[in-house]
């Protein structure tokens, strides 16, 4: 498949002979977040210095990892949720005069591209719903109530109705500049490869609180950005995961 290939190539990248990008050209950088100032709602998560994990380690993590998509009703606790949030997207520092951000992930210059969004099903202390992770502040941005959101999502994934069977969907998505600025064409690699470093995260800090994933990258793109409330252009959803405790009635291979 050329078109394949060539994407997949490696272009001209910061510091090679021929490169270009908005950053050397001195435009002004995008914002490292997305922000909601209107937004009706903000729950704050649980610290990190206070959350209380069981410990595990980093080898048992990776031997038990697999996908599970039979989850049971028993709902998350809000301390699993803002761990598995800081896992995955957790701010560690703010560099460079407020400009980029360290955090619990990699991302190619720094510039984490991505936003999570959930759609809550079954976590204690939050109502079903919408939600935005403001990551820079560790909280939960309320977006929307729940009604009908089963359904689209379900429609949105071809009908694979496990996704809408856990106590949470994550829904990574990607602002497609903030990459771009930096990258300019190797942006579509930098931001593939970043939702995988996401979703491993979250795979190893979900081993810790047994707690099943299961990721899905086949779905209805204009539906499930529709769904999340996304234009579709400037940013939209790459990656998906459904989360929820292990129905552990049932062997799952």
């Amino acid at each position: 498949m050329p078109g394949l290939n060539e994407l997949l190539r490696n272009k001209p990248s910061p510091g090679s002979p021929g490169f270009t990008s908005d950053q050397l050209k001195g435009l002004s950088m995008p914002p490292i977040e997305k922000t909601y100032p209107g937004v009706a709602k903000t729950i704050d998560l649980i610290p990190t210095r206070d959350l209380k994990i069981p410990p595990i380690s980093l080898f048992e993590a990776i031997q038990k990892r697999r996908t599970r998509r039979l989850f049971s009703e028993t709902p998350l606790s809000i301390s699993e949720l803002s761990f598995l949030l800081w896992a995955t997207q957790g701010v560690q520092q703010v560099v460079r005069s407020g400009l980029f951000t360290l955090r619990t992930v990699p991302s190619s210059g720094g510039m984490h591209p991505f936003e999570t969004y959930l759609l809550v099903n079954r976590v204690e202390d939050l109502d079903p719903g919408l939600y935005h992770y403001w990551a820079l502040q560790h909280k939960l941005n309320y977006l929307a109530e729940h009604q009908g959101a089963a359904e689209r999502l379900i429609q949105a994934c071809n009908n694979q109705d496990f996704v809408s069977k856990g106590a949470l969907v994550f829904l990574w998505s990607a602002r497609i500049y903030r990459s771009e600025w930096r990258n300019a064409e190797n942006a579509f690699k930098d931001i593939l490869i970043s939702a995988g470093h996401i979703c491993q995260n979250l795979y190893l800090a979900s081993e810790a609180i047994q707690v099943g994933v299961s990721p899905l990258i086949t779905y209805q793109q204009t539906l499930l950005d529709e769904l999340v409330g996304l234009d579709g252009e400037n940013e939209l959803v790459v990656y998906l995961a459904t989360v929820g405790k292990v129905d552990t009635s049932v062997i799952q291979l």
